[in-house]
């Protein structure tokens, strides 16, 4: 092999590790971005939960107790989004503001205020404003669920990307945060579930 055949391979070596390098980050760079698009996502189906609790709250189909529970959980989430935005810093991460404990009360306000009779007494009238806040309720319960799946799966792809060894000794992730999952209680209550 003369000179320039080594030169040649050498080129053509390096020229590949640039590309994968370049692959790497590229992707790395999308995951981070699937992060940030899903838990903007999670935060609205969050708000539209909250929504949806303080419409079947105010809607006078429910007892007063259970009203004002539903209003003061629902309330407080709302203010709390208002309050403690998601954080977009790259630097800081895709975090959900310490939010759980007050999205984990709502849950376990629903649960508590939407008893089996409860929720069949507000399905016996499929036109009052207490059966569609519930309709609209158990959707957004279901869509949160989906976000909050969708949202940690996406963090758990972005983490094993980038514990690779690559990813780590060439620092393809920069200065970005590890994204963490979110965790909260998001079940429907039992009496919801068909």
């Amino acid at each position: 092999m003369d000179v320039l055949q080594v030169a040649t391979i050498v080129a053509l070596v390096v020229l590949a590790i640039a590309w994968y390098l370049s692959y790497s980050a590229s992707r790395l760079d999308r995951l981070h971005a699937k992060v940030e698009g899903a838990v903007s996502a999670l935060d609205a189906q969050l708000v539209r939960r909250a929504e949806a609790t303080l419409e079947l709250a105010t809607s006078g189909d429910v007892d007063p107790a259970s009203s004002l529970l539903l209003a003061d959980a629902a309330s407080e989430a709302l203010e709390r989004h208002t309050h403690q935005p998601l954080s977009h810093d790259p630097l800081d991460g895709q975090t959900f503001a310490g939010r759980e404990g007050t999205e984990t009360n709502l849950t376990e306000a629903l649960r508590a205020a939407l008893t089996e009779e409860t929720v069949a007494e507000l399905r016996s009238d499929v036109d009052s404003a207490g059966a569609q806040g519930l309709s609209r309720v158990e959707a957004s319960a279901l869509r949160v669920q989906l976000a909050r799946r969708f949202h940690n799966d996406a963090v758990r792809e972005v983490r094993r990307v980038r514990a690779k060894a690559v990813v780590r000794a060439f620092r393809l992730a920069g200065h970005a945060a590890l994204p963490q999952a979110v965790d909260f209680d998001d079940g429907l209550p039992p009496a919801v579930v068909d």
